[in-house]
């Protein structure tokens, strides 16, 4: 007797439903992405317990017929493909055909829909329909969940908590709100309105209904394209920053997508604006010709593969780090009272009047001033004569003395300037490492007393595989017995005094580096290390004439505004400030 069978469509679906539907998040997907392709300009979800309970989608699209509607929860049951060649040209978010089948399996599902004349209405409970009639003749669908899980409760068992399930469903709708904002979403739970938008096809008003006006105010448009790529959209200023990537939003040809080379890319663009382990809020769109994207690698669609990838995070990293290094600014310390509103409820007239100031008023060059920014050896966006922050090198900044033995306090003519001593001499000295790398010619220092490293066989064994990109920098060194170099000179520009801990840093980096070896990320990160390590520290003394010195060098750099960390190196109080402080002023 054969023991192969072939599964009953039933068991088929819920096998299906635990690649599709994973929590209550997966439905609330499904259904509202079927509502923008059906061409909903206004979508509710309304969810009881997070989506535990009950999910329940109106929208106002085109609708379906009677057949239409009982034929839909028919596994591979769609009408956005018809033939193989149609996978290539994939424009509509879904396209499988099997989610509302998944869903109908594993929950009970009614289902009111109409195209503008007599209405259904159909019933079903895992996969079986109960019943099916005539309704009203509202436009659109109404689609409401209960009881899902009901027939498979290993997966109910491991549904989190009403919490949990309802943060996921408002991270996907505020990413859904993101990427289509000419639609209105709305979205509540337990009858508690949770996220409400527009729908007025302003991005930029969309990111301020979902994150404030403190987001929203500190956000720069982007736009740029190439032979086969178009990017738009806003990235935020190095002062609104994440701790997770979860605010990264990409968006290509309207669909949500995840995709770490891209993510990569946008990230490594923010590299010296920001700490190690924070992350910037962006919402940039990606337009390209769909067959030259693959989004039929998984069942949630999110997972994509690109063709000419390096040609896009190409065109994203030099935009953005452009972009970015166009709009520096000394930040002011006390913020104007407009941007400390709360968010409250959407003021449109203050953010019409008041928004488009805060975005532009970081421009200090006109756009023929600002050259043409290059891509380095190190990829850091410097020219070695540029013309960019005219305004802050034309300072005069006068040192006033010392806070903490950290903090130097410094005037001009028109405010007050707080500087972060050490933050300051890390981005001059970075700014002076890059530089000499940049260099053609090397210039060396054989050492007295040669400095001998001893390593592990396997440590040993990397480091000789990547010896030639410190032989470029200028470092003599050899093999000293067995798993031994002996560094014998050393570029001129380690610090005199710190040859020694530097020279092991950077043989720990080389060894330490990701197993793809990558020279440019090498010598970026070294660049931050050995200029953190040759920098005046916290808690030590300086000298009038030192500082000085500091702020002479540090009115020359290029992005003099912040270390090569990210951390803020110079803050402005204006004298109006100061006398709104001491209520001078009202």
């Amino acid at each position: 007797m054969s023991k192969i069978k072939v599964m009953s469509e039933v068991m088929a679906n819920m096998i299906a439903a635990g690649e599709v539907i994973e929590k209550c998040a997966s439905v609330v997907k499904e259904l509202v992405e079927n509502a923008i392709d059906a061409g909903a300009k206004n979508i509710k979800v309304n969810l009881e317990a997070g989506g535990i309970k009950k999910i329940e989608v109106i929208d106002d699209g085109q609708g379906m017929d009677e057949e239409d509607a009982i034929l839909a929860f028919s596994r591979h049951a769609t009408s956005k493909i018809y033939k193989a060649d149609d996978l290539f040209f994939v424009e509509t978010l879904g396209f499988r055909g099997e989610a509302l089948a998944s869903i109908a399996s594993v929950s009970e599902v009614e289902l009111e829909t109409c195209m503008g004349e007599v209405g259904t209405y159909v019933h079903l409970k895992g996969g079986e329909v109960l019943e099916t009639r005539k309704s009203s003749a509202r436009k659109g669908t109404i689609i409401t969940i209960t009881n899902l899980f009901y027939n498979t409760p290993a997966r109910l068992k491991y549904l989190k908590s009403e919490t949990t399930e309802l943060n996921n469903s408002i991270s996907y709708m505020e990413r859904l709100s993101l990427s289509h904002p000419d639609i209105a979403f709305g979205l509540t739970n337990n009858e508690k309105t949770i996220l409400k938008t527009s729908g007025g096809n302003n991005l930029l008003k969309t990111i301020h209904e979902i994150y404030g006006l403190n987001t929203s105010s500190n956000m720069l448009e982007i736009k740029a394209s190439n032979d086969d790529f178009e990017i738009s959209g806003y990235i935020a200023k190095p002062a609104v920053l994440k701790k997770n990537r979860n605010h990264m939003h990409t968006i290509v040809n309207g669909r949500i997508v995840r995709n770490n080379e891209i993510n990569r890319a946008i990230n490594d663009a923010y590299n010296t604006y920001k700490h190690e382990g924070f992350y910037p809020v962006v919402v940039i769109n990606i337009n390209v010709d769909p067959t030259l994207v693959d989004v039929n690698i998984h069942p949630t669609k999110q997972d994509i593969k690109m063709s000419k990838i390096d040609e896009l995070t190409r065109l994203l990293y030099e935009t953005i780090k452009e972009t970015l290094y166009q709009n520096l600014l000394i930040p002011d310390a006390i913020f104007d009272d407009a941007k400390n509103k709360d968010q409250g409820e959407f003021d449109e007239t203050f953010v019409a009047e008041q928004l488009p100031n805060f975005i532009t008023s970081d421009k200090n060059l006109e756009e023929n001033e600002v050259p043409e920014v290059n891509q380095l050896i190190l990829n850091i966006g410097y020219e070695e004569d540029n013309d960019v922050n005219l305004e802050f090198k034309k300072l005069k900044l006068y040192p006033i003395g010392q806070v903490h033995k950290t903090y130097i306090i410094a005037q001009d003519e028109t405010s007050m300037y707080i500087l972060d001593q050490h933050a300051v001499h890390e981005r001059i000295n970075y700014e002076m490492i890059t530089k000499k790398l940049q260099e053609q010619k090397t210039y060396t220092t054989q050492m007295l007393v040669p400095i001998t490293i001893e390593l592990s066989a396997a440590d040993f064994r990397t480091f000789m595989e990547r010896a030639d990109v410190l032989k470029d920098l200028g470092f003599e060194f050899e093999e000293f017995g067995i798993n031994t170099i002996i560094i014998k000179a050393h570029p001129t520009w380690l610090k005199e005094g710190n040859e020694e801990e530097s020279i092991r840093t950077i043989v720990d980096l080389v060894i330490t580096n990701e197993k793809k070896f990558d020279k440019t990320k090498f010598l970026d990160n070294m660049a931050k290390m050995i200029s953190c390590k040759m920098s005046v520290k916290a808690n030590e003394d300086l000298s009038f004439e030192e500082m000085e010195k500091l702020l002479n060098d540090l009115v020359k750099c290029d992005n003099p505004y912040n270390c090569c960390h990210g951390r803020p190196s110079i803050m402005k109080y204006t004298a109006y400030e100061l006398e709104k402080m001491f209520r001078r002023v009202l």
